[in-house]
């Protein structure tokens, strides 16, 4: 029997008609009536604490979507997804990067094969060959040392190691130099090279399937960048290890086969960071600071599986995130990370959500009755505060915000840190209470520049506050918005774990590419056949 779609159960309803009833409410309305609501609305685990209070909700708001997640049957669906079953219905596949960090003594069975033992192996040889680069037993072709790493990959096997890596700088080994390749633009492997040694560089080439576009013309590129230099085929043994499942195209390419290291099916490329793709994180931290990442996701995981749902951290942040996307109209939705190390986490956290949550059809193939993913974006603070803070303190879009933030600075600097945290804390308040217009005559300040320098407050945010950017926390970061996004996803009953909409742009391009070099008939649209017709002539 077919399930009814969403937006037709009772409980969908009752927020509808709950949020007509919230029209006009002033969150210093909700902090006055309430002086402890500040305490009341939070919740901690693994070492995050998260601070909700600033949103637009009551208890009763939050009651209602926590029975809207409930009647979705969110806790049928976490069980099956650690349970190996096969919640990938387009491709038929289980979800089950939750076993890539379990520990050595669980079980996790897919099509009734145990795959830890598997996990563990892959873990255990990563492991000896990250030992053997940082400390100069891996040798290249003329017996100079590795110092240069290049990762070559793209989306899931760029975005998390890229990520993470600088994430994690402060613990990497400062004797190595990181880069990382994934555009096809020449651009991004010529600068990435430009002061690279070829007889001291390794390429870690990732892709799973060892086919896609960009990964393998850009590994194709480095290969000849490195022949060119050391004039010898054997050399390619030396300089290039794989990341892949394709042994035969590994090989083909002159990999040997003891350099390939592999992953799985039920292993989704924006779930795969703590895979063989982390493969050059592990080179840049060390196999036991990778290990404390893994133990900070499973962490997590333990915590998302077993919490009440009132209590569970990546439930509550998927439910506020529901309640601004399905029934406030939010369209956006920001991740402003006050720490410089997690520059790249927005990006992350785009694909992670936005390929996951971009779904406009459901389960059973139906066109989905409402919104789903919203469009994710941000940057650090305070760099952010200079850029598009204005259009959220002031302008007419309702954008929710997460603020992450650190009690203690990885590089403390005189009062930096506290600096940094005083905008932290300033701008949830400043976001969340404003400033009135009759606040900013009392200042002095003239009629004709009052509305101008007033600020309308009642938006919306979460703050989430850790000790400090470590392994072991950036993996429970990590892990916390993975489960955020699977529990929006069972909400909106659609395939978070499929990205077919990534397709049909990789066909049309593998058509179009032979027709940039060549003068042959084109037969597309007309805007598609004037703009290839102009490109040749420019080329030319």
């Amino acid at each position: 029997m077919t399930p009814p779609q969403p937006s037709e159960c009772p409980e969908r309803k009752a927020l509808s008609e709950h949020c007509k009833t919230l029209e006009g409410v002033e969150l210093r309305d909700l902090f006055r009536d309430d002086p402890t609501r500040g305490e009341r609305l939070a919740a901690e685990a693994c070492g995050l604490y998260l601070d909700y209070s600033k949103n637009l909700l009551t208890g009763e708001t939050l009651g209602l979507l926590l029975r809207l997640v409930e009647a979705s049957g969110l806790s049928a669906r976490i069980d099956a997804m650690f349970a190996g079953e096969k919640l990938n219905t387009s491709e038929n596949r289980s979800v089950l990067h939750v076993a890539l960090r379990a520990p050595r003594d669980a079980k996790l069975e897919v099509d009734g094969r145990d795959v830890v033992p598997e996990v563990h192996a892959v873990l255990d040889r990563m492991a000896d060959f990250c030992e053997r680069v940082r400390s100069g037993a891996w040798q290249g072709h003329t017996g100079r040392r590795i110092r240069n790493v290049v990762n070559i990959g793209i989306g899931g096997s760029d975005l998390g190691p890229m990520m993470a890596y600088e994430a994690l700088k402060h613990y990497s080994d400062r004797g190595l130099r990181f880069a990382f390749v994934s555009n096809v633009d020449a651009s991004d492997f010529a600068e990435s090279v430009r002061d690279f040694d070829p007889e001291e560089t390794l390429f870690i080439i990732c892709s799973k399937t060892f086919t896609t576009l960009e990964t393998l013309g850009n590994a194709r590129t480095a290969r000849a960048w490195c022949l060119a230099a050391l004039g010898d085929e054997a050399a390619v043994a030396k300089h290039f290890v794989a990341v892949s499942t394709n042994a035969e195209a590994v090989a083909a390419f002159g990999i040997e086969p003891a350099n390939r290291f592999g992953f799985w099916d039920w292993v989704g490329g924006r779930y795969s960071l703590d895979s063989a793709v982390g493969l050059v994180l592990m080179v840049a931290i060390g196999p036991d600071r990778f290990r404390e990442m893994l133990a900070g996701l499973r962490a997590m995981d333990e915590h998302f599986r077993t919490a009440p749902f009132e209590r569970n951290l990546p439930v509550l942040l998927a439910a506020i995130g529901l309640w601004y996307n399905d029934f406030m109209g939010a369209q956006s939705f920001a991740i402003l990370p006050y720490d410089q190390y997690l520059w790249r986490f927005s990006a992350y956290l785009q694909q992670l959500d936005m390929e996951s949550s971009g779904k406009r059809v459901d389960r059973e193939g139906r066109p989905v009755a409402g919104e789903t993913g919203p469009i994710v974006w941000g940057q650090p603070g305070t760099n952010g505060q200079h850029a598009f803070y204005q259009l959220l303190h002031q302008g007419t879009k309702l954008v929710p915000c997460d603020f992450i933030g650190f009690a203690r600075s990885l590089n403390p600097l005189g009062d930096h840190h506290d600096q940094l945290m005083a905008n932290f804390f300033a701008q949830t308040k400043a976001l969340a209470f404003g400033k009135t217009a009759e606040e900013v005559a009392a200042e002095g300040v003239p009629d004709s520049q009052q509305p101008h320098r007033s600020f309308p407050g009642n938006r919306p945010s979460n703050t989430l506050l850790a000790e400090r950017l470590d392994p072991a926390t950036l993996g429970k970061l990590v892990a916390l918005y993975e489960h955020k996004v699977f529990v929006q996803g069972t909400v909106w009953n659609i395939n978070s774990f499929d990205q077919w909409g990534v397709e049909l742009g990789k066909q049309l391009a593998d058509r179009i590419a032979p027709e940039l070099s060549s003068d042959a008939a084109l037969d597309h649209d007309s805007s598609t056949n004037t703009l290839i017709e102009r490109y040749r002539k420019l080329r030319a």
